[in-house]
């Protein structure tokens, strides 16, 4: 299966900005040119998209195919290959019926994707021509299977992910049905040797089927190549993950991690905290989320009113340098004195407002976080695992979104920071029975364990503020003995299929404890 493995700078310049655009708009940030666009994005950074949560970049575009070959009628031998599109109207009645099927997509997605016009491929030359069309993702419906495959092989690029689609019941018979995996795949071969797909690349009848392995490549497309802010510089938990973390996401992601000192964060800060109406706008919104439904104070008010404050100085350092997405390092101790506050509450604010926000800067996870957060476009919750017993598992931070589900605040306690006895800190109470999404990445970053759960129960305990007991759906004594690394991440939803087959175009080992195997079937 290694054949799917995409040329990674090939795709990263398909997604977004190649080496040579991140380094120059690093330096521009730098320098303090005008706030960027995302890399990968022709949408602002902070412009979530109307009509699909909180999703962040450019429509996912998608270039279709009809692929087929019109034979004439001889007499005495064989002619006809397997397949219902045979004359010319067979092809027009099929291209409509195609665009009406991905218009219906289209308005099912809960992302933005824009299907381009159906390409009608008959020759090489026709698929040699579609294969130039600006796109992210070709999806061939291969109608006509032959035994000579220049006409497919004309129009995929391997550099870019590639989807195939035959029918068997949904319409019209297609002759791929039958040679999808020994003809395109094998190449009359026992061995896989089309470059950039593999069996689970070939979808058969089943929209529904297409539409997450979209929503996977559009969360990898809005990741690949983006900016994220790391106030107090990039890191990772642990010896092994503080040299590998920020390198292997740069490596693997071509993430754009923009690091900023402390003196920065502080010279801001320091005015904003002496600026008058910042403090009276703060002040006011603090006092609006307490009195709003599910929530309730339990920590100084002068606390909550100066998370609003670092909140907006964070939001402007991200706006400035053009990051969606922010990391802040040392955030149990030196970030304290600077605001007079913890960073706790600002990131779940951040969070709930529909960018990236994390604490710790531990580019061993943060990856993870930023994958899932753009495939669910749902926020995501960085914590602290223990060890799973008895087929659950407690997962605790003092710092997690409250609109879990993308759209609906959750109740919420609002403490100090556990360890300090400082700040402000929200105890968020996730839905009990909640579906979930959960990443455990090694400290190598080169393997992510996933698995899907529900949330069993709120806790108590003293430990870090919002904590929450997981069912583990899978196999828990192997998560136990299988457990590398130290953070997690976890979202609303199962998108177990969309990480394994977005992490299989990167290179990344994929352990599904959930289904047994790979995921992404």
């Amino acid at each position: 299966m290694c054949c799917n493995h995409l040329d990674r700078r090939k795709f990263l310049k398909v997604a977004g900005l190649g080496a040579t655009g991140l380094k120059a708009a690093g330096l521009a940030a730098a320098a303090g040119a005008a706030p960027v666009s995302s890399p990968g994005s022709r949408a602002s950074w902070n412009e979530p998209l109307p009509g699909k949560g909180m999703r962040i970049g450019a429509p996912l575009r998608v270039q279709p195919a009809l692929i087929y070959r019109l034979r004439q009628r001889r007499e005495a031998t064989s002619w006809r290959r397997w397949g219902g599109i045979q004359t010319r109207e067979d092809v027009g009645r099929e291209s409509r019926a195609i665009e009406r099927e991905l218009k219906e997509l289209a308005a099912r997605a809960d992302f933005p994707v824009e299907f381009l016009p159906v390409a009608l491929v008959s020759t090489p030359e026709e698929g040699a021509a579609a294969r130039k069309i600006d796109c992210d993702v070709q999806l061939a419906y291969w109608a006509s299977g032959e035994y000579d495959n220049s006409r497919y092989e004309a129009f995929i690029d391997s550099g870019k992910p590639n989807v195939m689609f035959v029918r068997d019941e949904s319409g019209t018979h297609y002759g791929g049905y039958l040679h999808a995996q020994s003809h395109m795949l094998r190449k009359k071969t026992d061995e896989y040797s089309q470059q950039g797909m593999d069996v689970w690349d070939v979808v058969v009848d089943d929209y529904g089927e297409v539409l997450w392995r979209l929503r996977a490549l559009y969360g990898l497309k809005t990741m690949l190549g983006s900016r994220i802010l790391a106030v107090g510089g990039a890191s990772g938990w642990g010896p092994v993950a503080y040299e590998a973390g920020p390198r292997r996401a740069r490596e693997v992601f071509g993430l754009d991690i923009v690091e900023i000192d402390y003196g920065e964060l502080g010279r801001l800060l320091k005015k904003e905290m002496e600026n008058g109406k910042t403090l009276e706008e703060a002040g006011s919104r603090a006092r609006e989320l307490v009195s709003g439904e599910g929530v309730s104070l339990h920590t100084q008010e002068s606390f909550l009113v100066n998370s609003f404050v670092l909140a907006k100085v964070f939001k402007h350092l991200m706006k400035q340098y053009g990051c969606p997405a922010m990391t802040i390092n040392e955030c149990m101790g030196t970030i304290m004195p600077l605001s007079r506050t913890t960073a706790c509450m600002p990131l779940s604010l951040i969070n709930d407002e529909g960018l990236l926000a994390f604490c710790e800067s531990d580019f061993a996870v943060i990856p993870a976080c930023m994958l899932l957060r753009y495939i669910s476009g749902r926020p995501v919750f960085l914590n602290d695992p223990c060890i799973p017993y008895n087929g659950v598992t407690t997962m605790a931070h003092c710092t997690c979104p409250r609109k879990l589900d993308g759209h609906n605040p959750e109740p919420v306690e609002i403490l100090t920071h556990y360890e300090s006895d400082y700040g402000a800190a929200p105890k968020v109470r996730m839905r009990e029975g909640q579906v979930v999404t959960v990443i455990a990445p090694n400290f190598q970053a080169t393997r992510w364990t996933g698995f899907s759960g529900k949330v069993v129960a709120n806790t108590d305990h003293p430990i870090c503020r919002s904590q929450v007991k997981v069912s583990v759906d899978g196999d828990w004594r192997k998560l136990r003995e299988d457990m590398q690394g130290f953070h997690w991440a976890v979202c609303y939803g199962d998108y177990l299929r969309e990480l394994g087959y977005a992490l299989k175009k990167v290179g990344i080992r994929w352990q599904d404890l959930s289904t047994g195997r790979d995921g992404w079937a």
